[in-house]
């Protein structure tokens, strides 16, 4: 099974794909943890990725897209995965959708954590981090309503809507009962 996690920065996709990857045994692909190791790292796209980070603004298009193609050859993608930070712009789908074609496969679910953009403010600044100043957090929200919102239309016959706004676990029941409608998961999962 291959999902995708879209929704606002501050949406708890993060949260939400690592339980989802525990439950249905598939990895958990992060763009941002991807971005952060090469940053660690101090690599030429770990210096690129903090700049456009930093400012509240996405890596550009060709930068991810390689990263990600990179990630989903390994062997532990073969029977799925779950992909949380990507694809954010039409661009990035479409270079996903012709990825997986290759590979004669394609999207199973599209999962959409929605949230009202105060809410991710005021969850953003608990969580405390420096890169979180309520100025970032806008810009980040106005990047992503601008260049990632158009995807729920492209995604729209594997479109699962998820109320993020609630409890952790509230939530993670919501995406998999989702799921579960739509066939993609057993019930007892």
């Amino acid at each position: 099974m291959r999902i995708i996690l879209t929704g606002p920065p501050g949406a708890g996709k993060g949260t939400q794909a690592q339980s989802l990857s525990t439950a249905l045994q598939l990895p958990h692909i992060s763009t941002g943890d991807l971005f952060r190791s090469h940053i660690a790292q101090s690599t030429e796209l770990g210096r690129t990725a903090k700049s456009f980070l930093d400012a509240g603004e996405l890596v550009p298009d060709e930068v991810t897209i390689g990263m990600v193609a990179e990630r989903l050859a390994a062997d532990d993608t073969a029977t799925g995965f779950i992909l949380d930070g990507f694809p954010r712009t039409l661009v990035q789908a479409i270079a996903l959708d012709e990825l997986l074609g290759r590979q004669l496969s394609q999207i199973d679910a599209v999962l959409d954590f929605s949230i009202a953009d105060d809410a991710v403010v005021e969850r953003m600044l608990a969580r405390g981090r420096a890169d979180d100043t309520e100025d970032v957090i806008r810009r980040r929200l106005r990047v992503y309503h601008d260049e990632t919102r158009p995807l729920l239309d492209y995604y729209s016959p594997l479109l699962l809507a998820v109320d993020a706004e609630g409890e952790v676990d509230e939530v993670y029941a919501l995406a998999i009962g989702a799921l579960s409608e739509r066939g993609s998961v057993a019930p007892s999962t």
